[in-house]
């Protein structure tokens, strides 16, 4: 499906976020934390604009076609491919978070599990690992660093009222689960997301098998 950039757009800076993404999500798939065409990945392109994945599409089989350009209100912008519904979730952080430039969204199966296991508390909190000091910021495992539960819904809205009452009330956001879902993270560039998603996958499955040890 054709894209038809914005003359503000250089062609190369789309090419080169668009094939950034889908290298990430090749390799994302390939772990299995992208099942059934799930999860959904995006880089910001300048203010106005991200680059993100197309709905429904293998991401064990992407490339550069199957990435499109959207507004920061989540819209098409020069094709007639359609976003992840979950779009907003993307752009609400590009928003709220001007420093951030890349957003990863997976499906692991640890990521699900662990959605549903603290839903309840509406909350993960890590606290004495040392891979917490691999989210950008955490300088100690002695802190905690808190991952918000949020419920599941179909209702994009509502989900980003949620993530903008957190980010509101002041407390730290890196990322986020949602209820049955997956797993929201966020950094600078792709490096950066790519060792918090990392980090967070292996610390939520150290939660999970301590509160299985200890059952």
């Amino acid at each position: 499906m054709s894209q038809v950039l914005p003359s503000s757009i250089a062609p190369e800076l789309f090419a080169e976020r668009a094939d950034a993404i889908a290298d990430a999500a090749r390799e994302l798939a390939l772990a299995g934390w992208t099942p059934a065409t799930s999860s959904n990945f995006s880089m910001r392109i300048d203010a106005e604009h991200a680059a993100i994945t197309i709905s429904g599409r293998d991401k064990g089989k992407l490339g550069r076609d199957d990435i499109m350009l959207i507004d920061m209100h989540g819209k098409a912008v020069g094709t007639a491919a359609r976003p992840s519904a979950e779009t907003e979730l993307h752009t609400q952080i590009y928003r709220r978070l001007p420093q951030m430039n890349v957003v990863l969204h997976t499906h692991s199966r640890t990521q699900s599990v662990a959605s549903r296991l603290f839903a309840a508390d509406g909350v993960v909190r890590l606290q004495g690992w040392e891979l917490q000091k691999a989210i950008a910021g955490e300088t100690t495992h002695d802190a905690a660093l808190s991952i918000p539960v949020f419920p599941n819904t179909q209702h994009m809205p509502e989900l980003v009222a949620q993530v903008d009452a957190w980010l509101d009330s002041g407390k730290p956001l890196h990322a986020y689960l949602i209820d049955g879902h997956g797993i929201y993270t966020w950094g600078k560039d792709m490096a950066e997301t790519r060792r918090h998603l990392e980090a967070l996958e292996f610390l939520l499955g150290c939660e999970m098998d301590l509160r299985r040890l200890s059952a």
